[in-house]
């Protein structure tokens, strides 16, 4: 019992019907999986591999089984993790939309190399998520590597605060009026004031990069992958998940600005720093709720492994009289800490060659080698995963985009509602209560109806939800730049060219909802879908490596977007001939509305190949089982869902 059995590669060609005129060698690559025979009861599973139920035992903080998981979990550990991103997401967004002003009005620099370092800014804070999860699979759990990089982010939130507090980090405000400022001609910040506040800044991001892709992922492991209604909790967590990202982005676009505007910027970025570390208190006060899951040891390693064993033997056949089968240990779990087997696939065959157990390989096998199935299809999922999160990096962009830009249209717009005037820093507020409004119609409304047309029980799938999501951000831009040529045509047939930080008071900035409302539409079915995709079919190990996926996607989201405007700024103007840029700081003179068309058609180019991409992937599939005479567990191919 438990032993390893292996047909041999005579016995497996019995099985099989000769190809007329076919090679031996193409025969085999047809059918890779019968080589692999392997069961705790020493009964064979021919031709489909192997499928073990997913996911792994959950353990507690000392790394022991959890004899009682009622009195873990669930949605009351789900919710103390909902506060701690809930405060994270707050400074997140509040930085995002107060430190491009910070930086121009306070330290004094060109708005426009303001908002390309908070482009960047966002994009490492995001694109270095991938070392955050990193750590998290490999050596510290998601709870240590959460515990770890909150407090490196209070530290950063902290030295922000202590930047905008006190005057030796600041440059010298005398002679400094409105006109002087926009002229360029304010004292500018001294290097090592805008060292300082870069590094605070930088810190802060290098700590949302290890919180981020680890919350929503140690969030999910709450839930029991053994219940029945476990698909239903997790897809309703997701929704709650981003929910609590939309009210710390909701709070950070009212009550931070609303903070900043009458207490100053010291109160406004200290409020951030008071959130989190309340969230931090929050977080640790639910430690004994939580269930972990055991790190597998360093996933780059493991990758590491197969491509080099791959490489090793690409000369080998799978004809080869030598062939032994597909190495796996044998029993019930897989030799990766927290992992159950994952079943072969005929995908990415190269790869294969990495688990090709030949008679030279002995006795002593040597990881660099020989790897089991299950190593080798982590790299298969790792891989077949990356083109979707890819396709949203133009969501990111278009979301960076109107961060900044749209802000700039807002001055030149009317504000009021009624007796009320809007500050033009709580514009990107309505995108998250477009989202607010969409997730709490989310069941009651969209799932109903999408049943209907689709059938599935959620009323999308996973990528469909992605699609809708980037669908309907095409949208989005293609208003955003129907209206922006309106509102530059109006700026100029009223005598308003020069004045760029003037509202005319007959355009109201109302039309912005708009734009705004699509695009938070399109980030609750394309972020949330997005989340809860790589989550289910990422390997059971490298699940925060898989959530980081999403947030590496927006940051290159936001270096696309830096990128994309330096190139229009070379491109499009020409300093010495007095022809302004498409990004000129003068709105009324520039074009941003071309740089929308130039977003529109890229992002029609993006979904076209996220379609491909759709329909070219093959979801991971549960268990199957089917119990015969003997009652042995008889295991089923995966099927396309």
């Amino acid at each position: 019992m438990g032993s390893k059995e292996i047909k041999s590669p005579g016995e497996c060609m019995e099985t099989t019907t000769p190809v007329r005129g076919g090679s031996s060698d193409s025969l085999h690559r047809k059918k890779l999986g019968v080589y692999f025979v392997e069961s705790d009861d020493r009964r064979t599973a021919i031709g489909g591999g192997y499928v073990l139920t997913r996911g792994t035992t959950p353990v507690n903080i000392h790394g022991k089984p959890i004899t009682n998981l009622s009195k873990t979990g669930g949605w009351i550990a789900a919710f103390f993790i909902f506060g701690n991103e809930m405060a994270e997401r707050m400074a997140y967004f509040g930085l995002s939309v107060n430190m491009v002003a910070f930086m121009f009005y306070v330290m004094h620099q060109p708005f426009s190399s303001s908002a390309n370092a908070v482009n960047n800014f966002l994009g490492i804070s995001q694109a270095s998520s991938v070392l955050g999860g990193f750590l998290a699979d490999a050596y510290l759990g998601r709870y240590w590597t959460i515990a770890i990089f909150t407090t490196i982010y209070l530290a950063g939130l902290t030295g922000i605060t202590i930047c905008a507090t006190m005057s030796v980090f600041v440059p010298n405000h005398a002679d400094c009026d409105q006109l002087s400022l926009l002229l360029g001609h304010c004292e500018q910040a001294k290097p090592w004031q805008m060292m300082y506040l870069y590094t605070a800044l930088y810190i802060t991001g290098f700590g949302a990069a290890g919180i981020r892709p680890c919350v929503s992922s140690f969030g999910a492991d709450q839930f029991d992958e053994n219940s029945k209604d476990y698909k239903s909790h997790l897809d309703r967590f997701f929704n709650f998940f981003y929910l609590s990202v939309t009210v710390g982005a909701i709070v950070a676009f009212t009550v931070i600005v609303y903070i900043q505007m009458q207490h100053g910027w010291g109160s406004a970025f200290g409020s951030l720093a008071i959130a989190m570390g309340v969230s931090n208190a929050v977080f640790f006060v639910g430690t004994p709720l939580y269930r972990h899951r055991l790190p597998g040891g360093s996933p780059l390693t493991r990758v590491a492994q197969v491509l080099v064993a791959a490489f090793r033997k690409r000369h080998k056949s799978f004809s080869s009289s030598e062939l032994v089968g597909l190495y796996e240990i044998p029993g019930r779990h897989s030799a990766i800490k927290g992992s159950a087997k994952i079943a072969h696939t005929d995908d990415f065959r190269c790869l294969d060659k990495a688990a090709l157990q030949l008679k030279e390989d002995g006795t002593e096998l040597n990881p660099w080698r020989l790897c089991t199935v299950t190593q080798v299809e982590e790299v298969k999922i790792l891989i077949k995963l990356l083109p979707i999160p890819a396709c949203t990096i133009m969501l990111s962009v278009i979301l960076t985009e109107f961060l900044t830009l749209s802000v700039q249209q807002a001055y030149t717009l009317n504000t009021h509602m009624g007796h009320l005037k809007l500050p033009v820093t709580c514009m990107p507020v309505f995108p998250g209560l477009s989202i607010f409004l969409i997730l709490s119609l989310y069941y009651s409304t969209f799932v109903p109806l999408s049943r209907r047309i689709t059938g599935h029980p959620h009323g999308a799938s996973q990528l469909q939800r992605v699609g809708i999501g980037l669908a309907v951000s095409i949208l989005s831009v293609a208003w955003a730049a129907i209206f922006e040529r309106y509102r530059r045509n109006f700026a100029v047939e009223n005598g308003y060219e020069a004045s760029f930080l003037t509202p005319m008071p007959n355009l109201s900035a109302y039309w912005l909802l708009i734009q705004y409302c699509l695009i938070g539409i399109a980030e609750v079915f394309c972020i949330v879908g997005l989340l809860e995709f790589l989550y289910q079919e990422a390997p059971d190990a490298m699940r925060s490596i898989g959530s980081a996926y999403a947030a590496v996607a927006g940051g290159l989201g936001c270096f696309v977007a830096t990128i994309l405007n330096n190139i229009i700024k070379s491109a499009t103007g020409n300093e010495y001939e007095g022809k302004p840029t498409w990004l000129a700081q003068n709105i009324n003179t520039g074009r941003f509305d071309n740089l929308y068309w130039v977003l529109t058609i890229l992002s029609v180019l993006n979904f076209c190949v996220f379609i491909y991409a759709a329909k070219k992937y093959k979801y991971r599939v549960e268990q199957v089982v089917k119990r015969g005479e003997s009652d042995v567990p008889m295991v089923v191919n995966p099927m396309r869902a």
